[in-house]
């Protein structure tokens, strides 16, 4: 990531999380540097990146910006699900993504079905044409201001709760509307609003899988990309809470005993060693991760149910170690350490929860169906 990238992104957060707004300039940034076609294949104008560059990249972003980040890493499995698509349309769409021309993102998640976001309620009905889509998403990243929303939908005939079909609606669609504005106490710029869907005519040609072939591209394409992607942004936050911990417990001081923070309490020593290991190990959970994806390992899908999780629980410790190491200069917002604390907590409730991945491994590892 070059130098004028990660100046623009160290000056529009501040200003991100104060106003709570989609940070416009950062995503231009990004794809002025060629970020958003990272991923894209090369033959189509993309790097071809894998997902281990993905996820450093995402990780570098995140240390300066968890919002960003996120965008940055939902553009990218609203990206691969078109890369991975069977719709005629694939090439031009991914060429335009490629070019930094388009910003992508899901669009999974319902109310009706909150956190599992395999299986929504809302249901494609046939036209002459395609299908007509009538759903209300929530949770959607870049709502209002992504180009391209990968949408989930029961198939038309569907049996049962996972039998899905994913299609893009493009942010120009008639029928589209979004609610009222992100304000969460974290990630306060990533726009994560409802988006609500209604008579939406949809042509044959924006289908993105096979009829009832969405939870297919969820668990196999989505799932692992954003897992991934969601483990680095948890471990670039963490990662900027200990350098700002660092920085200042070994400068602010004890006058009268002519020590550092640092120096003249061991309980802080002790603090920074958990911190400095506990990323650590996040990050070593993470590269196991990539390897078994890259060697196809028999367990790959357990580490990848794993990965997120371990890193979100570990950014949430780091988090608030930092704060009390740092005590009222970062409780009074003086430092990034209250934005970091802050934005940690999305990931431990972002879909799948932590607390639904320990149920999905725990199942695994018992011998039992996840679903």
């Amino acid at each position: 990531m070059t130098d004028e990238v990660t100046r623009v992104l160290d000056e529009e957060a501040r200003r991100t999380d104060a106003e709570g707004k989609w940070p416009e300039r950062s995503i231009k940034t990004l794809a002025e540097a060629g970020l958003l076609g990272l991923t894209m294949p090369r033959e189509h104008g993309g790097e071809g990146a894998s997902l281990r560059k993905f996820a450093e990249m995402t990780e570098q972003i995140a240390t300066h910006c968890a919002s960003t980040a996120m965008i940055y890493l939902m553009h990218v499995c609203g990206a691969q699900a078109i890369v991975a698509s069977s719709s005629p349309r694939r090439g031009d769409l991914v060429k335009k993504i490629a070019s930094g021309k388009a910003v992508a993102t899901l669009a999974f998640s319902e109310k009706g079905s909150r956190s599992h976001f395999w299986a929504p309620v809302s249901r494609a009905a046939r036209n002459s044409q395609g299908v007509v889509l009538n759903c209300d998403k929530s949770f959607v990243t870049s709502a209002g201001h992504a180009d391209y929303y990968v949408v989930s939908s029961l198939a038309v005939d569907s049996k049962g709760p996972v039998d899905s079909t994913l299609y893009l609606v493009e942010r120009n669609a008639s029928g589209l509307d979004w609610g009222a504005g992100w304000n969460g106490i974290g990630l306060r710029g990533n726009s994560s609003g409802p988006m609500s869907i209604r008579n939406c005519h949809v042509a044959a040609d924006a289908r993105l899988t096979e009829e009832g072939g969405g939870f297919q591209s969820m668990m196999e394409v989505v799932l692992p990309w954003f897992q991934i992607g969601s483990a680095a942004v948890s471990i670039g936050i963490a990662e900027a809470a200990f350098a700002a911990t660092v920085a200042h417990a070994s400068s602010a001081r004890f006058e009268h005993l002519k020590e550092s923070l640092a120096s003249g309490v061991p309980g802080i020593r002790a603090r920074l060693a958990q911190m400095r290991i506990a990323v650590d190990s996040a990050r070593g959970y993470l590269d196991q991760t990539l390897s078994r994806i890259e060697k196809s390992a028999p367990d790959a899908m357990l580490f990848v149910l794993g990965v997120k999780a371990a890193a979100a629980e570990m950014a949430l410790r780091v988090t608030d170690d930092a704060m009390r190491v740092c005590g009222g200069a970062a409780f009074s917002r003086n430092m990034t350490i209250e934005r970091n604390f802050r934005d940690a907590r999305a990931a431990s409730i972002m879909a799948p929860t932590t607390d639904v991945l320990y149920d999905f491994i725990g199942k695994a590892v018992a011998g039992l169906p996840l679903f």
